[in-house]
């Protein structure tokens, strides 16, 4: 039986892209291929610049699981209450796509989940999902060059957009780099989107509103 490694997994609103304010079940798979998460190894990472929590199983609800059992606790966060609107799984990590594969798709759709990734791009998906953000890394091979939506940190040297304006996606995102250099990538971003309307501005409202 496919074991999974979970980080964490709670219910909460998308807070950026084309799916902005939708709520929806995070589950944070554990790894990447582009940083270890650790401080200690950040220097010599691809992705120097991210600021997401995914080493070990130990946040809410973390832990191993099988297929079904990690699409049943997915599901078991999903309000009972809420009767109205597509249930929505956001897998993540990390890099979701070193473990997220069929067998769990198939299980999470039995649950009725629409299924979504977010991803670096590097790896190839599985069939079945419904919604593929991909989310292009510097210094990252890219195999994965369609999908629903391309989020694009700005700006990242070696990753600038023009790199990626062919490829076949519905959704072009620009999302400022959050640092201490914010306000100076706001100003870039929203000047590049003007001048690029292929591009739309993506905003981490999640942090503006203090949610997870």
């Amino acid at each position: 039986m496919e074991t999974y490694k979970v980080k964490e997994i709670y219910y909460t609103l998308q807070g950026e892209g084309a799916q902005t304010g939708r709520p929806a079940v995070f589950c944070r798979f554990t790894g990447c291929n582009l940083w270890t998460g650790r401080e200690e190894d950040r220097h010599k990472a691809i992705c120097q610049f991210c600021d997401t929590d995914f080493w070990g199983t130990d946040g809410v609800h973390g832990g191993r699981y099988g297929a079904e059992e990690l699409a049943a606790k997915i599901a078991s966060l999903w309000p009972e209450a809420v009767q109205q609107g597509q249930r929505y799984v956001v897998c993540t990590g990390g890099e979701p796509l070193l473990q997220l594969d069929e067998p769990l798709i198939e299980a999470l759709h039995r649950h009725h989940f629409e299924v979504a990734v977010e991803t670096n791009g590097t790896q190839p998906a599985p069939a079945g999902l419904d919604w593929i953000c991909v989310s292009p890394k510097a210094g990252a091979d890219l195999v994965l060059t369609h999908g629903h939506e391309l989020k694009l940190v700005y700006p990242q040297p070696g990753a600038e957009p023009e790199r990626f304006t062919g490829l076949d996606f519905t959704h072009f995102f620009l999302q400022p780099m959050d640092s201490p250099q914010q306000q100076e990538n706001i100003r870039a971003t929203l000047a590049y989107c003007l001048a690029n309307p292929q591009w739309r501005l993506s905003l981490q409202t999640h942090k503006v509103l203090e949610i997870d």
